[in-house]
């Protein structure tokens, strides 16, 4: 593991055994390292694929519907030992929960992306901040893009 900086902690961690998970493909992007990977996906940023395994081509019937999708990715690169951490860019120290850093117990990343398009099982996609062979967890429409409608309330009934 790297070395730590001023004022970060570290725990001894046992390994997980309490969860198992099943990627369902793999992410394409530019990035080969976390140096030359962006903060935070943008929604002008480059294309970028989630190349999905053929075994979940048909569970993207109707993705196309949607022009955001909420991507879950595990950051298979991350350590996952600090309690606390000192991000660089301001040198003060921070408890792990309260940063979005990358370096987590569970390092589960997510992102909003604009579905470009989609190719068999490959979805093209903007928005995303993560480096290329990053494990996909999961896909899924924009939760305010598929929030049921409010109920009406009583006495504004259409009529």
């Amino acid at each position: 593991m790297p070395d730590i900086r001023a004022g970060e902690t570290v725990v001894d961690l046992q390994p997980a055994s309490d969860a198992t998970l099943c990627f369902i493909g793999r992410i394409r992007t530019p990035w080969r390292d976390r140096e030359d990977c962006p903060r935070q996906g943008r929604q002008d940023g480059p294309v970028c694929q989630l190349e999905l395994d053929r075994l979940w081509e048909p569970a993207l019937k109707g993705i196309e519907e949607y022009e955001t999708l909420e991507i879950l990715y595990w950051l298979d690169r991350s350590r996952r030992d600090l309690v606390t951490q000192s991000p660089k860019s301001d040198g003060r120290t921070f408890g792990t929960f309260a940063l979005r850093s990358p370096v987590r117990p569970n390092p589960i990343g997510t992102s909003m992306v604009r579905l470009i398009a989609r190719r068999g099982n490959v979805l093209e996609v903007r928005g995303l901040d993560c480096l290329d062979g990053t494990p996909l967890i999961d896909v899924k429409p924009d939760r305010c893009a598929f929030s049921p409608k409010a109920p009406t309330k009583p006495g504004l009934e259409d009529t």
